[in-house]
């Protein structure tokens, strides 16, 4: 196992998110799923110059993006999306694309059971497609209730995966199983050698180390299995507006750039543009309760 991190959680420019990592002992990275943001070939250097490699990406599958969508052109331009990552990451030298296989945030479906299960299989089928002739694994990640009706839990996960290719596996995030499942590791160990990516926020999605999750127990089980790719950090910090807050200066008040579709997923996340500093301790804290129980 080795440790990662997203950088979909700030808006800064790619040198200076690999400077802030490589310092912590992170060897990867999963860079944020908008291929439109990078060039290639300037991406692929700034990783070499830095000593970082692309483990992989996650699919923002925000807006307009459902491979579970009733209208069909939306389908086919989600698919599109989908396998403009995956092509991204395998020109980056990265090995996993992570598929959220419908929209974050919506909660309601559109059409019943039978045919979102066939249009997302149908969808996902072609997606694995592409991966397989890019040199890429595919894994389905489920999210929390809240984020998503349709992928929960690491069984439903599985239920696509299975339905696609013996060769599909899984992502888990820690957060969403200390929500859905009945026993988070017995999930784990349900995914087995179906877990190809693993991402890391505590129960209160702040950096691993500040919740109340058990980390020892977690990174243990990931051993049980036989896990050996990516501990991914996620952390998406709870913004509090009130005198209660615990953390007054995490909000970054003179914000950059940011695409606005990009800064709205943030904030229907619950979170906001954070100061850098509050951004490095998270990493740093993440760095400092995972890496000495993976090596």
């Amino acid at each position: 196992m080795h440790l990662s991190t997203h950088n979909w959680m700030r808006a800064e420019p790619l040198a200076v998110t690999l400077k802030r990592i490589k310092k912590y002992g992170y060897e990867s990275i999963e860079i944020s799923g908008e291929p439109t943001q990078y060039d290639v070939k300037e991406t692929r250097a700034t990783l070499k110059e830095h000593c970082i490699r692309c483990w992989g990406a996650v699919t923002l599958t925000l807006g307009e993006r459902n491979l579970a969508a009733k209208d069909e052109g939306q389908r086919a331009k989600s698919v599109d999306y989908v396998k403009s990552v995956i092509t991204m990451v395998s020109e980056l030298e990265g090995e996993i694309v992570t598929l959220v296989p419908a929209t974050v945030g919506k909660i309601v479906p559109d059409a019943t059971e039978e045919e979102e299960w066939k249009w997302v299989v149908d969808a996902t089928k072609e997606c694995f497609a592409h991966a397989q002739k890019m040199g890429i694994r595919l894994a389905i990640e489920p999210l929390n209730r809240f984020e998503t009706y349709l992928f929960n839990r690491a069984a439903q996960a599985l239920a696509l995966a299975d339905a696609v290719s013996p060769e599909c596996g899984v992502c888990l995030d820690a957060f969403h199983l200390n929500i859905e499942e009945e026993n988070m590791y017995d999930a784990i160990r349900l995914a087995g050698n179906r877990l190809f990516d693993f991402h890391v926020a505590d129960n209160n999605r702040f950096a691993a180390g500040l919740g109340q999750l058990d980390w020892p127990k977690i990174i243990g089980t990931l051993k049980e299995i036989g896990y050996d790719g990516a501990v991914t950090n996620e952390f998406v910090a709870p913004v509090d507006r009130t005198p209660a807050a615990k953390y007054p200066d995490m909000v970054e008040r003179n914000p950059v750039d940011i695409p606005p579709e990009q800064l709205k997923f943030i904030q229907d996340h619950g979170s906001s543009l954070l100061t850098e500093k509050f951004y490095d301790d998270q990493m740093r804290i993440t760095a400092e309760t995972i890496l000495p129980l993976i090596k």
